[in-house]
């Protein structure tokens, strides 16, 4: 059973909404961009606390007033997109077990790839380190990373297994079609965010889509 990403404990968070809770909120925040952006350069295991405090222009005490370690502050930057995988996943799982027709099983994974593509361009700094990282060898430091990319698998694998039963697709192993569209949409990903190419991220996920299921489609007899 995969375990998913915990949920970052908050501390000190104060009355909500207050200035404290804010003030709170602006700081964390501050260390999080800045060890965003030294975790892009270089990696996460290449950057120290004493890194990321000195970034984010504050003495290295005040990290650990808002995060454990580096762990628990990567985990705090995936948040946000794991939250979109995860909910997504489901809906278009919703989506699959209500279809009915070959055109609504293609819908469901082509809004899939859509919400997936949006979110993406929303946080294509953390989607940037998730490519960089998640294949990196396994550190504790690089642990959220490793449990998102292991949801996204099992989540592919149980979603490409629903065409199968929709009997839109016709391949032995649906574990296989699942992992060669993670692949090539990570890859295409990494060249687009890298600036290489102005490929639309959601035109790229829809259209690999397409190409797997006009490729493995069960054809007339």
């Amino acid at each position: 059973m995969i375990t998913p990403l915990r949920k970052v404990p908050e501390k000190r968070p104060g009355k909500v909404g207050g200035k404290r809770d804010a003030n709170r909120r602006r700081r964390s925040e501050t260390l999080a961009r800045a060890a965003l952006d030294l975790f892009l350069v270089r990696g996460i295991e290449d950057v120290t606390i004493d890194d990321i405090a000195e970034r984010a222009g504050t003495a290295k005490g005040n990290f650990y007033r808002y995060f454990d370690d580096k762990a628990q502050l990567v985990e705090a930057l995936l948040l946000p997109l794991a939250a979109v995988v995860r909910k997504s996943m489901r809906k278009c799982a919703v989506d699959l077990g209500k279809a009915k027709a070959p055109d609504e099983v293609s819908d469901a994974y082509g809004r899939l790839a859509a919400t997936l593509g949006v979110s993406a361009i929303e946080n294509r700094d953390v989607v940037q380190l998730y490519l960089q990282e998640h294949r990196a060898p396994s550190t504790e430091a690089r642990s959220g990373l490793r449990r998102l990319a292991d949801e996204l698998q099992q989540g592919a694998f149980r979603l490409s297994e629903a065409g199968v039963r929709h009997g839109v697709v016709e391949v032995k192993d649906p574990r296989i079609s699942a992992l060669a569209v993670i692949g090539a949409v990570e890859n295409l990903a990494l060249v687009i965010l890298r600036g290489e190419h102005d490929f639309s991220l959601p035109d790229v996920a829809n259209t690999l889509i397409h190409m797997v299921l006009d490729g493995l489609r069960v054809r007339p007899a």
